[in-house]
This record gives C-alpha cells, structure tokens and sequence, in this order.
C-alpha cells in the first residue's frame, strides 16, 4: 500500500465511527435478501417435498440472475460519492438515476428472456418432472419483479454514495416483514399454493423498489436534478459496470467450481461442502458490510481530491479488515463442534466438515484483507483492474481445484484450492493498492 500519514488517535477514532455507522446498517440489508428465501422456504415446506425443490430450482435461477448485476448498486455507490465529495449533490443524484434507468432497462431484457425461456432453464437445471412444473411457475411470476429488484440494487448504490446506509436497512426489513406475511396470506388464505409465494415476493420487491424511488426522487426535485433518462449517462453507467460484471462472473465460476468437484467427490463430501459454503457466505455478508462502508467512504474522498485522506481510510479499515477476519477466524474454531450439529448427524458428513471449517477459520484474516481491498478499490472507481485481477485469480484456481480429485484429495484440498484463491486475490489487490494507481481524484474518474 502507498505510503499514508500516520494516524492519529483522534484520526483513527473519526474512520472508526464512519465505518461503524455505515457498515452496521449495510451488514443488516445485506442479511436481508437471503431472509425472503428463507420465509419462501418456510411457507412452502408445507406444501410438500416437489413444492420445496421447485422454490429451490427457481430460486438458484433468480438469484444467479439478480446476483450479475451487483454491479448496479458497486459502480453506482463509488459513482455518486465522488460527485458527494466534490460537493455537487445535483450531479451526484444525477449519476444515481443513470443507474437507476439501466436497471429498469436490464430488468426489462432479462423479463423478456427469462419468461419464453423458464420451462428450458428448469430442465437444464435437473429438476425432476413432479418439481419441475412448480418451478417453472415460480420462475416465471417471479421473472416479473426482476425490474423492481435491479432497481432496488440501483437505488441502494445511491443512498450509500450519499453515505445513507440506514434507509436501505429498514426498506429491507419492511420488504421482508411484508413479504412474509403476504406468503402466508396468498399461499394458504388465498390457496395459490406456490404461485402465491411468487407473487409475494414481486409484490414485495415492487414496494422495496417504490420506495426507494421516492426518496431519490425527493432528492432529486429537492436539488433541481433532472429524472428524465439520458442516453450519454446511462451509456457510461454501463460502461462502469461491464468490469465489475466480469469480476463477478468470474466470481461465481470460482463457486461453480467448487460445488462441481465437491460434487465428484461424493455425496457426504458435496452435503460437507454446502454447509461450509453456507457459512462461509455468511462471514461473506460480515466483512462485505466493511467493504462497501469502503465504497462510499473512499469515493468520497477521492471526490474531494484528499489524497491522504483516502490513503489513511484505507490503512484503518484494512486494520478493521484484519481485526474482523481474526476475530470470525476464532469463533469459526471455537464453535465447529456446537456449529455442526445444527446441519447434520451423519458421522460421514462430520469428518469432512470439521477438517474443511478450520481451514476457512485460518483463511478469514486472509478474506478480512481481500473484501476490504476489493471495496477500495471500488470505491476508487478501479473497475478494469478488479476484472482482470478475478480473472488471473480464476485461471489459476480453476485447475487447482479441478486436480483435487484427480490427485485423490478430498474436501479439505478443495477448500485448500479456495484458500489459494483467496491468497491470490489477497495478492493483486496488495500490489494495486501498494502501487497508487487507484488514486485518482475528481468528481470522475
């Protein structure tokens, strides 16, 4: 990392309660989403067994489909904080509506994609044929609020950019109280049986989306910002976006992966591997809540032109970043055994499980680091760099994790191959930051 001015006690305490008020609240909206599947989950367990697979089936879809476009809520938070850091909130807001208006425009595109397409991508999903009408019909009703849904991650790139991270966090537990209670309602009140849980959550997400669209559009009208689309502003949203798109593509190549080989190594080691991706997803939304207080945070100060500024932002929450992944990496240790009755009771599953959890306690200092870099450098606006450093880390995981089985080795050489995967992206995000190149100041990078 390029050098930063020492930081003063005083310094130190001021990063401290940025962080803490941004991140707090970002870690609670980032819980949130996983919470609709788990209430979807819960309604239609009910229903029976086929109901249950088809949510799953039709939730993996939505969820990799939604989950491509983070870029929308990434490139906007660092978009909009330079514009906030540079005083000019008008353009600031501006900038948030481009993403806005991609959104609805990317929503519009995978609606049309998705809806002549369903019963195909349940098929090649491998659902049975009891599951597979249910899903297709979840897919399908769902498909419909994937507009409301981008714009959501839209619109919470902006608010983080103005250094909001409070309203995103009770839009999220208003659209899960209300789509809770809408599941019940329409699945077992009005007896629409899965297709009730579907329209739940459109319902849902289109009043998440609504309500964010007032606020921004308050904000808007209170600074004479224009809402109209324009096609230069939402061209260069787009442009932002395509290098974070990459890295997350390639991101979830590195997953996909991982649950293909843990897949060839048998049934008690894939069961093994889901519940440590599960948990390991979870210290994800911990540390990820630091790094997008990174985002908004070093946006704006770049924004502002405060060079040392951003430098001594960095250093302390890098600092966080290790404190964080020590602390997750001991109570990971010290709970595998209270942790792993939870999931199963088959001493077949345990073996493995208890092996591979403490090699993702050691490695989450490791993981600290890397989702506070990687929001730093978001926040700088670092976009190509972060594709191309994803992308190096994936042609070297790739056939790491591909000789595991080949080589005889079991789970924990799988998670060892994620760990090299986390040390490699440990390793080229440390060489961007060391460099300096991030640095680039201005209400636009």
């Amino acid at each position: 990392m390029t050098q930063a001015p020492a930081i003063t006690r005083r310094t130190a305490r001021r990063h401290d309660r940025e962080i803490i008020a941004l991140a707090l609240p970002a870690f609670g909206s980032l819980v949130a989403e996983p919470l609709f599947v788990m209430a979807d989950s819960a309604v239609i367990g009910h229903l029976g067994t086929p109901q249950l697979a088809g949510l799953g089936i039709a939730a993996a879809l939505l969820t990799t489909a939604v989950s491509v476009f983070v870029f929308l809520a990434y490139a906007t938070t660092a978009a909009v904080a330079r514009r906030v850091g540079a005083g000019d909130l008008p353009a600031a807001i501006r900038q948030g509506m481009d993403g806005i208006w991609l959104a609805l425009l990317l929503g519009a595109a995978v609606i049309a994609t998705v809806l002549p397409t369903a019963p195909w991508l349940v098929e090649a999903f491998g659902a049975s044929g009891t599951a597979a009408p249910y899903a297709t019909t979840y897919l399908r009703i769902s498909a419909l609020g994937i507009p409301a849904m981008l714009v959501v991650l839209a619109a919470t790139g902006v608010l983080r950019g103005l250094q909001d991270t409070r309203t995103p966090l009770y839009v999220a537990i208003g659209g899960f109280s209300v789509n809770a209670a809408l599941n019940i309602g329409l699945v077992y009140g009005a007896g629409l049986g899965i297709a009730g849980s579907a329209w739940g959550t459109v319902i849902a997400q289109c009043g998440m989306a609504a309500v964010y669209l007032t606020v921004v559009v308050r904000g808007a009208r209170r600074h004479g910002a224009s809402l109209r689309p324009d096609a230069a502003g939402i061209r260069a949203s787009a442009q932002a976006g395509v290098p974070l798109l990459v890295r997350t593509l390639s991101l979830r190549a590195v997953l996909m992966i991982a649950t293909a080989v843990a897949a060839r190594l048998g049934d008690a080691e894939v069961a093994a591997h889901q519940i440590v991706l599960t948990l390991w997803s979870l210290l994800a939304f911990a540390l990820d809540a630091i790094a997008i207080a990174g985002q908004a945070i070093i946006g704006r100060y770049l924004g502002a032109g405060d060079r040392d500024g951003a430098k001594a932002a960095c250093r302390r929450m890098v600092q966080w970043g290790i404190a964080a992944g020590l602390l997750l990496g001991v109570l990971v240790a010290l709970a595998r055994p209270l942790f792993i009755p939870l999931f199963t009771s088959d001493p077949a599953v345990e073996g493995p499980l208890l092996a591979t959890l403490l090699v993702v306690a050691v490695t989450q200092p490791v993981s600290g680091i890397v989702f506070i870099l990687d929001g730093v450098l978001m926040g700088a606006g670092d976009g190509p760099y972060l594709a191309w450093a994803m992308v190096v880390t994936l042609a070297l995981f790739a056939p790491a994790a591909l000789a595991v089985p080949a080589f005889g080795g079991g789970l924990v050489a799988l998670w060892g191959a994620m760990a090299l995967m986390m040390a490699v992206r440990l390793l080229t995000l440390w060489l961007r930051t060391r460099s300096g190149r991030w640095i680039v100041t201005g209400a636009s990078r």
